[in-house]
């Protein structure tokens, strides 16, 4: 299992309900922290991976804003014409204060469960962040966590130094991870269906507090599955 610390100045998580007022999640869901990795090591195919697991923690809190915006809905083509475009209100997450300016969080991830025995997910993330591999990685266009114009600050693999330095800002801000629950009170989608929402899928669990940066137990983290990948 391997552990990433992940900054951004600015950004939404889109809740899969919202529509007049675009509400955000507190955290990106795993369907979004899967996209984001794909994007980061140049994935195009999204079925690549199938089988991985990963999940989202958030450090400290956040501050909430909201803006009013111009959103796209598609009811006619071409895609310009009149009645595609109205404004809405949207939820925007960004750091909680002047002395913490970024959303912190934590994301860990693990492909022992991927079926194909070629490169996985988890090797070509660690290869795509060491200084003397990434030239194997060949990707396009900026690293968004969100929306695609919610920019990364930076990205860090969890080595033992940047733990020890991050278990002081848990110990002092807390650390809320999703983990996989029965009876868990937050649901959250593991794999979008872009078309429609019949092919999305969900898993149930919980936002557990922790007070220190520890991997979770490999069975706490939403696996991804697209909906023909669930048995009956």
């Amino acid at each position: 299992m391997t552990g990433l610390y992940v900054t951004v100045p600015v950004t939404c998580f889109r809740k899969g309900a919202a529509r007049e007022y675009l509400e955000t999640e507190e955290l990106p869901p795993p369907a979004t922290c899967y996209g984001f990795l794909l994007s980061l090591v140049g994935e195009t195919d999204r079925r690549r991976h199938v089988g991985f697991r990963v999940t989202c923690g958030l450090i400290g809190t956040t501050s909430r804003s909201v803006v009013l915006r111009t959103v796209w809905r598609v009811k006619r083509t071409p895609l310009g014409s009149p009645g595609n475009t109205r404004p809405d209100y949207q939820q925007l997450l960004s750091g909680a204060s002047a002395e913490n300016p970024f959303i912190e969080l934590i994301i860990w991830l693990d492909s022992s469960e991927e079926p194909s025995s070629a490169e996985t997910l988890e090797l070509r993330v660690a290869a795509a962040l060491d200084p003397d591999r990434r030239d194997r990685i060949a990707r396009f266009g900026g690293l968004s966590l969100g929306e695609s114009t919610h920019m990364v600050d930076s990205v860090s693999l969890v080595s033992p130094r940047l733990a020890s330095s991050l278990n002081e800002r848990v110990l002092s801000a807390g650390l809320r991870l999703f983990l996989l629950r029965n009876q868990g009170r937050l649901t959250l989608p593991v794999w979008v269906d872009h078309v429609g929402s019949a092919g999305t899928r969900y898993e149930v669990g919980d936002l557990v507090a922790a007070n220190e940066l520890r991997a979770p137990l490999l069975d706490e983290l939403p696996k991804i599955r697209p909906h023909e990948a669930i048995p009956a």
